[in-house]
């Protein structure tokens, strides 16, 4: 794509879209596409290895720069900051927490959460090696610091306070495909998974530190009290830390649990669109995208009061403090057995998830670039 006399030369790290897309990759694919039909910048990604999306990315008019690297830190930290030196880039923005040591173009980073900082115990030692010494400096060199919800900013300008005046909150946005289904399609959902009056869910990675054993205790509870408890349905793949998790998963089959794995976009688009209620326990999250989607599909949702999780569901849930598997327990309950709570909150989920949109997002985002690309470093 050769670069336009009136337009920003952007390039962009990539490599959340390297393996296989998680939340982080999510956020980067939706707002590149909305950014290249903005038209106000050249675009151009550049990674490790070539990512995930990247004929999409292509057909959007975004260019694909591949340096081979072994790993993504030494890419980022060694062969990035050559690339970026040629002349040719206006600026940078990284969605994936962290800058080049040098950055040697004005820059703009994203933090999307700080547990590589407040829980490091719940990651793997490569996101700590690669996250956490540059973190603050990432802070330092970036002309603006975007979050994706007020909780994570709060933390950041607590942690990092010379970054507080440099802070943005841009909420992401949801797919369009999540959206309410129709009955007949909820109905065939519900009969495929063998769970024809409804079930409880949780989709996302399925590891500790998301509050998934915390579920599970909260869901035994409710199956020895009341055998007609709805199934519990868990959509995602494996995680860090998650051997003891998965045992029990399996144990717990023969109960009623239902454990769909990673599945196919389209597929986890129908199952959360015929949940009943959607249940996360997680104690932190930049800004909890699952129960963002499962409010757009209509479905009311129990979410643990904590970091972002009361910004996303608004009263479209119900909170409960965080790492209280008996309180978890007492609001599923709640809503399971009363109507009318039900119906209130599934009227208020979608108008609540009609705030996070990616145009929106995407709007933002690129006014910050072109402010960030005018900053005297």
């Amino acid at each position: 794509m050769p670069p336009s006399s009136s337009r920003l030369r952007l390039a962009v790290d990539l490599r959340a879209l390297v393996p296989a897309p998680t939340g982080i990759g999510v956020y980067t694919r939706a707002l590149l596409l909305e950014l290249s039909r903005l038209g106000a910048f050249d675009i151009v990604g550049m990674a490790h290895k070539t990512p995930h999306f990247a004929d999409e990315l292509g057909a959007a008019g975004i260019a694909i720069e591949i340096q081979p690297a072994p790993l993504g830190v030494l890419w980022q930290q060694r062969v990035l900051p050559r690339r970026l030196r040629r002349g040719d880039i206006d600026l940078f923005w990284s969605p994936i927490t962290t800058l080049p040591w040098t950055c040697p173009v004005p820059s703009v980073v994203t933090i999307h959460d700080l547990t590589a900082v407040l829980l490091p115990e719940m990651h793997r030692f490569k996101v700590r090696w690669s996250v956490l010494p540059f973190l603050r400096r990432s802070l330092e060199e970036a002309a603006v610091v975007l979050t994706d919800s007020q909780a994570t900013a709060r933390e950041v300008a607590f942690h990092f306070p010379q970054s507080a005046a440099k802070l943005r909150v841009v909420y992401p946005g949801i797919d369009a495909e999540f959206r309410p289904a129709g009955d007949d399609a909820v109905a065939r959902t519900r009969a495929e998974l063998g769970a024809p009056e409804g079930y409880l869910l949780y989709a996302g990675t399925l590891e500790p530190r998301k509050g998934v054993g915390l579920l599970l205790d909260a869901w035994c509870a409710l199956r020895a009290r009341d055998p007609r408890t709805p199934p519990l349905v868990l959509c995602g793949g494996e995680g860090w830390k998650s051997a003891d998790l998965h045992a029990r998963i399996e144990r717990l089959q023969s109960a009623g649990l239902i454990a769909l794995g990673r599945v196919p976009r389209a597929r986890l688009v129908e199952v959360v669109q015929a949940a009943r209620v959607f249940v996360y326990a997680s104690v932190s999250e930049g800004f909890g995208l699952p129960p963002a989607e499962a409010l757009a599909c209509g479905v009311p949702a129990v979410v643990a009061d904590a970091t972002s999780l009361p910004e996303v569901v608004g009263d479209a849930g119900l909170k409960v403090p965080p790492g209280d598997a008996g309180a978890l327990a007492a609001a599923v309950q709640r809503l399971l057995g009363d109507q009318e709570l039900e119906a209130r909150l599934r009227a208020a989920a979608v108008p609540q998830a009609a705030r996070f949109r990616w145009d929106a997002a995407a709007s933002v985002l690129a006014e910050v670039l072109v402010t960030a690309a005018g900053a005297r470093r």
